[in-house]
């Protein structure tokens, strides 16, 4: 009789383990699923409240900017960084450390020099990266138009002046 007592206390244990662990289990897959998606989000925050306040989407036209549209920041890093580790590491980089030197918008530099060095960390940055290379985004209404104008046959056109000329 004793033995029954304890062979049921030892299934029950072992059915209220494994329950637990299953919705343990469960809470575990859920979670990641959210967090994968409040990264996205964070991404997608981080670069409205940290990048558009200078790269504008709301601007009336090009003289009217301060810094060159987010979209093509993202289009010129893609042009030399194509996989995504190396876009978000080159995007990294530059916010961490924004030099004349390791510019690739050459025709920003000369418009509105180089970007200033900025306070964000380095986590902020690799969000707002990983969301620019994963996500379409936003353009200003007269973008479009002047890429094709400053770009007709494609990303550059050969016209890099002063330090950045080619000799």
């Amino acid at each position: 009789m004793k033995n029954v007592i304890i062979i049921k206390i030892i299934v029950i244990f072992i059915f209220l383990i494994t329950t637990i662990s299953c919705e343990n289990n469960k809470k575990v897959i859920k979670n990641n699923a959210l967090a994968l998606e409040v990264n996205k989000l964070n991404g997608k925050e981080l670069l409205a409240q940290k990048c558009y306040i200078c790269h504008s989407v709301t601007s009336k036209s090009h003289d009217a900017i301060i810094a060159p549209p987010m979209v093509a920041v993202k289009r010129r890093y893609l042009s030399s960084y194509t996989t995504e580790n190396e876009f978000v590491e080159a995007v990294t980089n530059w916010v961490l450390n924004p030099t004349e030197e390791n510019a690739l918008m050459y025709g920003a530099v000369q418009n509105f020099k180089v970007m200033p060095k900025q306070p964000f960390n380095k986590e902020e940055i690799i969000k707002i990266a990983t969301y620019m290379f994963n996500n379409e985004l936003e353009k200003p209404s007269w973008f479009q138009k002047h890429f094709n104008e400053e770009h007709p046959n494609g990303m550059g056109n050969g016209k890099r002046r002063g330090k950045f000329r080619n000799n």
